[in-house]
């Protein structure tokens, strides 16, 4: 397998999310993702800003977390639907998802009404680059990097706009993009597919189904990716795919742990970081050990 070849930005990448704070400060452009998912990131950010950088972060208009009063720069853009409509088609997700908690798999997941939460966040692009002032503004703010949750997809369609190095913060990729555009094998014979329900020792037959399963994800999650491919390919006025998007990422950082998943080999620039959202323990109080003598 040929090696993944890192852009020569990565190292600026790491200085700005891993060095130490005798790091030279940067700019660097959010673009999170609504929901539980910010809580998450949210704390990187305030930990970036008190580190020296100085971030900006863009959120949609309409949205459960991203509209709190924040502690940093925030631009915000309109999008075309309101709260209700995100929260109906939510909830729609919510079910589906536990639907296919229940059937096992995520072909069933792809082809569900859920689709239809999908469709409404990878719309937030389109409006984003529809704010003709928003784009100019982060046209001319030299950023060093984006820092992005991929779940809508448009923090990569940003960052390849604007030609900057990126850094993915989630805790999984739906489909095959992390394996394909991070070099990582994920042979169906050894690592089972998402929602499987499968395990790393399986029978035959089971191999035999986690690889049709593979070659679901095939042929299905480019359609399911579709709306957001096809916005992605008028914002930079030329057709690109999901693996298009996903392979110029420069680091990887995932929100889990190396025991929580099925042993397989991961590229350098794949970093776990399971544990990053627990709050720091309190030392325990000292105990005062009682010597008794009969």
């Amino acid at each position: 397998m040929a090696p993944a070849v890192f852009p020569a930005s990565l190292p600026l990448c790491v200085c700005l999310l891993l060095a130490s704070g005798l790091a030279q400060a940067g700019r660097l452009l959010v673009v999170p993702m609504d929901g539980s998912h910010w809580f998450t990131m949210q704390m990187v950010v305030e930990k970036l800003i008190h580190k020296g950088h100085e971030v900006v972060v863009v959120v949609p208009e309409v949205s459960w977390q991203l509209g709190k009063p924040l502690n940093f720069a925030v631009k915000t853009y309109a999008v075309s639907h309101t709260q209700e409509d995100l929260n109906r088609e939510f909830k729609i997700f919510i079910d589906e998802q536990w639907k296919s908690q229940q059937e096992g798999g995520i072909l069933p997941f792809l082809d569900s009404p859920a689709k239809g939460f999908f469709e409404l966040l990878f719309s937030h692009c389109k409006s984003l680059f529809n704010d003709k002032k928003l784009v100019e503004y982060l046209k001319q703010t030299s950023f060093d990097a984006v820092f992005l949750d991929p779940f809508d997809v448009c923090g990569l369609t940003i960052a390849k706009y604007f030609s900057l190095p990126s850094v993915v913060f989630s805790r999984g990729i739906f489909c095959y993009y992390l394996e394909d555009a991070a070099q990582c094998p994920s042979p169906p014979s050894y690592i089972p597919r998402m929602l499987s329900k499968l395990t790393d020792t399986m029978t035959f037959k089971e191999r035999t189904q986690n690889l049709l399963a593979y070659m679901g994800e095939r042929a299905f999650c480019h359609k399911f990716f579709k709306s957001a491919a096809d916005i992605a390919s008028e914002v930079l006025q030329t057709p690109v795919t999901m693996t298009d998007l996903f392979s110029p990422v420069s680091i990887w950082l995932l929100r889990t742990d190396f025991t929580l998943e099925f042993p397989r080999p991961v590229m350098p620039n794949v970093i776990y970081i399971g544990g990053i959202n627990c709050h720091q323990g309190k030392p325990l109080s000292k105990v005062h050990h009682l010597s008794f003598s009969t």
